[in-house]
């Protein structure tokens, strides 16, 4: 809400005598901010009775079930794994990461995620903490590769079609830098093929990758990728709007039929997190993910 007019709610609860007291609270070591922060809550829970908690669940949109089928959720979650070639090590994430895992790293807009009260925040995209744990392995010249299901909750403006939260399929390879773009050729082609045969797996009549070029340097990456999916629809997508400052270099979509048309399912590219996190120019980071709701939204329809 807006309350630089100095006459909204932010600024009312926030201003005080001794000056901003958002200022007062972010300058608080960490151990008493989370101290304050338990005791509000234990003070606000204290107030509450059961027939509150009830009406909250109700009225909140974070809060209720998957709108999806479990079964259906299942299935797709079983053959979005399985799809992942024995060399991603399959790991099970937190529900929560650091705080500004999602903002300092990946540079996802802080508001769009729920914090807690203990210098953490609610996972809102599973990448993220695989990033993390494939900078703690991350030593040699062999590459990292992980992936998991997660479901994840974005802080987002409730709009048709999406949810408070939602299970994420992810994958992501980490290495080194080798020269020439020749990781980044290999393993674009690794995540393209699985990630196809993903969607196929699941029950898509046709798949298909749509990749978009960021850096002059990855133009015949589109080519690379075609000539080794030849059952894939692989194309070039100039115009892509969404996500041009989130990746680096190239970035992609997924997509897959299932009747109505190819429609988009999945995302990924390269990011410099890695090399964020570990200070180190020359680590790479390929990122991929398919929506688990979104295919059994589509499998559902």
């Amino acid at each position: 809400m807006d309350s630089s007019n100095g006459r909204g709610p932010l600024h009312r609860v926030l201003a005080g005598p001794g000056g901003p007291a958002a200022d007062v609270l972010v300058d608080l070591p960490g151990a008493d901010l989370t101290t304050l922060q338990l005791e509000v809550a234990r003070r606000r829970a204290a107030k509450l009775r059961g027939p509150d908690v009830l009406r909250r669940y109700r009225e909140d949109r974070f809060t209720p079930p998957a709108p999806l089928p479990f079964e259906v959720l299942r299935r797709v979650e079983d053959a979005l794994l399985s799809a992942a070639p024995p060399e991603f090590e399959r790991v099970t994430l937190s529900p929560v990461t650091p705080l500004g895992a999602h903002s300092a790293v990946a540079g996802l807009a802080q508001h769009r995620v729920v914090p807690t009260g203990r210098g953490t925040e609610v996972a809102a995209d599973p990448t993220n903490g695989l990033a993390l744990e494939a900078a703690v392995r991350r030593t040699g010249s062999s590459p990292v590769r992980l992936a998991t299901v997660q479901r994840v909750v974005r802080a987002q403006p409730p709009a048709p079609g999406f949810f408070a939260h939602f299970s994420l399929f992810a994958a992501v390879t980490a290495g080194r830098d080798r020269g020439s773009l020749a990781f980044e050729r290999e393993h674009l082609i690794e995540h393209a093929r699985f990630l196809t045969a993903a969607v196929r797996s699941v029950g898509a009549r046709a798949a298909g990758f749509q990749v978009t070029t960021l850096d002059s340097r990855f133009a015949g990456f589109t080519a690379s990728v075609r000539a080794a999916l030849p059952d894939a629809a692989v194309s070039d997508a100039p115009d892509r709007a969404v996500g041009r400052d989130y990746y680096s270099g190239l970035c992609f979509t997924v997509t897959a039929d299932f009747g109505s048309g190819p429609l988009p399912v999945g995302d990924g590219g390269f990011t410099p997190w890695t090399a964020r996190l570990l200070g180190n120019a020359k680590e790479r980071l390929l990122i991929s993910g398919i929506g688990v709701d979104r295919v059994a939204s589509l499998l559902s329809a």
